[in-house]
């Protein structure tokens, strides 16, 4: 039996299945419905008259046909795919898709100043962003690629950096400190109303602080706690408490003076913005021109 046209598109919607175990998560990466992803695989599977999936409500996995499809074309379909993407280079105007998850705050601090830009240079190019603090797992969940701040990069990704190291530092609400004084030293904040932050792994972040070499961690208590960096501004413009934070996203309050530092002698420098994907893989077209934009465009220095 010849291959067909058909079975070509069919393989391609399988090998995503493959990869994700999951109907859904393959549809998201191909842009297609989970719906027509199964109605292509019962195609598949009635032309050729072979099981290839085994299917419930909760899993998908490979039947023993199933894997030996994996096996075999594995290779041949990622060659074709880094020749698709190779050919896109020589394009008048370079083209593509690419999905990509980011943490809030890498929004108004990267992409802002530079997706005006890039939509006018590469107008044939789509970005499909996904913002979420929550750490996923970018392959599974069917995206090309993550950004989050360095110390968070998994270790089996490959990282290219897209910021220099930034400060991060405790700020209040002049109402606040009015109220309840203002803390003298990091420990101070025990007996402080303070904003809790939750991290994208789900634990309790402890304020980290440095000062001529020396280093304080504090677990803040307080009335709240948040996972996300707008949240926390607005309850510490609102004199809730005092909040802890990238600099540049204090940047704009602390100059209105809505907020105003707290400890200032004492702040903590963090790794940078990195870019991650998995290095198995060719990079996209669409994430290769983002990243070099970004580097091109330095919103944040490099």
């Amino acid at each position: 039996m010849q291959i067909s046209r058909a079975d070509l598109a069919d393989f391609v919607y399988f090998m995503a299945i493959s990869r994700h175990r999951s109907f859904r998560r393959a549809a998201l990466e191909l842009g297609v419905t989970p719906s027509a992803l199964s109605h292509a695989m019962t195609a598949l599977e009635t032309r050729r008259g072979v099981r290839l999936l085994n299917r419930t409500t909760r899993s998908v996995t490979l039947t023993a046909a199933g894997e030996d499809l994996h096996a075999m074309i594995e290779g041949p379909l990622e060659r074709i795919t880094q020749a698709s993407a190779t050919l896109d280079r020589f394009r008048d105007a370079p083209a593509g898709r690419v999905r990509i998850n980011l943490l809030e705050d890498a929004v108004p601090l990267l992409l802002d100043p530079v997706m005006p830009r890039f939509v006018d240079r590469y107008p044939e190019v789509t970005i499909d962003i996904s913002v979420s603090n929550r750490m996923v797992d970018v392959i599974a969940e069917g995206f090309d690629a993550g950004i989050r701040y360095g110390g968070t990069v998994p270790e089996d990704m490959v990282a290219r950096r897209l910021s220099p190291e930034i400060r991060w530092m405790a700020a209040a609400a002049p109402a606040y400190l009015e109220r309840f004084g203002t803390p003298s030293h990091p420990l101070d904040l025990q007996d402080h109303r303070c904003i809790g932050i939750r991290l994208g792994n789900d634990h309790l972040y402890k304020w980290e602080f440095e000062r001529d070499g020396q280093s304080i961690e504090v677990a803040t208590p307080g009335p709240l706690t948040v996972n996300e960096s707008h949240a926390a501004l607005g309850f510490g413009r609102a004199g809730v408490g005092i909040i802890y934070g990238a600099e540049p996203i204090l940047r704009a309050d602390l100059a209105s003076g809505a907020l105003v530092p707290v400890l200032p002698e004492w702040t903590s420098m963090g790794e940078g913005f990195h870019v991650y994907y998995p290095g198995r893989r060719q990079v996209p077209t669409a994430l290769r021109l983002l990243i070099d934009l970004i580097r091109e465009v330095r919103p944040l220095g490099l």
